[in-house]
């Protein structure tokens, strides 16, 4: 691959950084640029994008629970918004074509159908990086949005599975059948490996070798055997730890791919018209998630941020248009549409998401619209019990304080944190605690702790975490006492400029417990 698509990529990331978009923009933008500079794309890139769409997927699957996706809130949003959304742009392709664009004049309704079907996908590119620089992966509108896009990927994937005219082998029967034994080896060789570069070759081998290549050798489509065998390890415990090693990997594949949009083709004059009307009628299509995930009977918030995640156009419909393209059912400009509308989709759509909580106060503030008189469980105010003192992260540390403070508040103690399999392991010890995700605005919003609570310890081992949840305990106008720990002197000063009223640097501390231990057991 020619140097200069390092430079112009790195040049146009970083200008967009420096104005508060996300690179991913700036990536874009390089590929046009590369395109208007006379290069066009190459078989290294291709490789590099395809990759990157692979790894992506793999990592979806390690954070995805299967049970997500049987929600009535993520599959029938999911069919719902396909359904409707494909029926909506088809209506709007016809509507274009009476306008007289000459890329639209012989536009017939099963094309119009079909590029209805890739406009009315997501992107799940978009929504992960963002989701992900927000730390918002876990919370429940995270989860929501992500499951919906997984189920969007899957139509994807059955979609371009049928339209290559290849029907899977015998052998995939087999293949299928194989997974759990599969399962069963990865999770003794994970046990085995440690977390060293063992342990990411070890994850590249099974997105790659394991998952896309052995389905693609039956005739199925490798994006949706990476995915699998992702779901597949959701439940080891080493899957975050698998999805960390392949995060710098995945985001340098992903670049490739940005690039590889605009490289596509110069628009003309009809498909830059095209792909604007497309942009002003997006407003619909993110209505159309919002109306569904309400009907679920979920909050506004978790509504309308789930809808802001997914306002945009998908990477998937650009390859679903690509692929009509090269089969002669569309025109390859349609394509371009596509990569035009998706690229300017991500320039509105990130500062949406970027400010998206303070867009969902204004609403509020403005409508101030009324809730469900009954909610979905997973969306109800969080109820706290008797609870005066909150432990925030019940970690080593949290459980440590916890003990320490049983005797003073008995019965008045309450433990939080994001690991389900933790608090249940908690409450079998009789230690009161409950799931919740500090570093997610919806938790302190469905909290009353101004009404009752007096003391909140913030012992999350992650700096910018207990940083995030002391912003939103003072947002929500907590009057009694928040103390945190820190690791560096620095990260002390930054939650006192926001409140915080104790500092516990844990290793200051632990080096002071340690010497009076010694001393007072063995005087000099």
């Amino acid at each position: 691959m020619d140097l200069i698509f390092i430079v112009i990529a790195f040049g146009c990331g970083l200008a967009v950084y420096l104005i508060n978009l996300p690179p991913l923009i700036g990536f874009l933008a390089a590929g046009f640029v590369l395109n208007a500079m006379g290069y066009s794309s190459n078989d290294t890139l291709d490789t590099l994008a395809n990759l990157g769409v692979t790894l992506l997927l793999f990592s979806i699957g390690l954070k995805l629970d299967l049970k997500v996706l049987l929600r009535k809130e993520v599959w029938g949003t999911a069919c719902g918004h396909i359904l409707l959304s494909t029926l909506f742009f088809t209506l709007v392709l016809l509507a274009i074509k009476t306008i007289g664009f000459s890329l639209a004049a012989e536009l017939e309704w099963r094309q119009a159908m079909l590029m209805g079907f890739a406009l009315s996908f997501s992107s799940t590119v978009f929504a992960v990086k963002v989701l992900e620089e927000r730390s918002d992966m876990n919370t429940f509108y995270g989860r929501i949005a992500i499951g919906v896009l997984v189920m969007q990927d899957l139509f994807a994937v059955a979609f371009l599975t049928i339209s290559k005219g290849k029907v899977p082998s015998l052998w995939a029967i087999g293949l299928l059948a194989l997974l759990p034994l599969v399962r069963w080896l990865a999770f003794k060789i994970l046990a085995r490996i440690g977390h060293g570069e063992l342990q990411t070759l070890f994850a590249v081998f099974l997105a790659l070798v394991v998952g896309a290549g052995s389905f693609e050798l039956v005739g199925l489509k490798g994006d949706l055997g990476a995915l699998l065998i992702g779901m597949m390890l959701a439940g080891h415990y080493s899957a975050s730890a698998l999805a960390k090693s392949l995060f710098n990997m995945k985001e340098l594949f992903l670049v490739a791919f940005f690039l590889s949009i605009g490289l596509k083709g110069m628009p003309t004059l009809d498909a830059l018209w095209i792909a604007a009307i497309l942009l002003l009628v997006l407003p619909v299509k993110s209505l159309i998630y919002y109306w569904l995930y309400n009907r679920s009977q979920l909050r506004i918030r978790t509504s309308l941020l789930a809808t802001f995640s997914l306002s945009n156009y998908s990477e998937f419909g650009l390859i679903v248009a690509a692929l009509a393209a090269q089969q002669g059912l569309l025109s390859n400009d349609w394509a371009i549409v596509v990569s035009i509308a998706l690229a300017i989709s991500f320039v509105v759509s990130a500062p949406l998401n970027s400010h998206n909580e303070s867009l969902y106060r204004r609403l509020m503030q403005r409508f101030n619209p009324r809730e469900h008189t009954r909610l979905h469980p997973d969306d109800r105010p969080i109820e706290l019990g008797n609870a005066h003192v909150l432990i925030v992260g019940m970690g080593r540390i949290g459980q440590g304080a916890y003990m320490e403070l049983e005797a003073r508040y008995p019965g008045q103690l309450l433990g939080i944190d994001s690991d389900s399999k933790k608090v249940a392991l908690l409450n079998g010890l009789n230690i009161n605690a409950i799931e919740g995700d500090a570093s997610d605005s919806d938790f302190w919003d469905k909290t009353s702790i101004s009404t009752q609570v007096e003391y909140i310890f913030l012992a999350m081992p992650n700096h910018a975490g207990n940083l995030y949840a002391l912003e939103q305990i003072r947002y929500n106008h907590f009057k009694g006492r928040v103390a945190a720990i820190i690791c560096y002197p620095d990260e002390g000063a930054q939650l006192r400029d926001l409140g915080a009223d104790d500092i516990f640097n844990i290793y200051e501390e632990a080096g002071s417990g340690f010497a009076r231990h010694v001393i007072e057991s063995h005087p000099l």
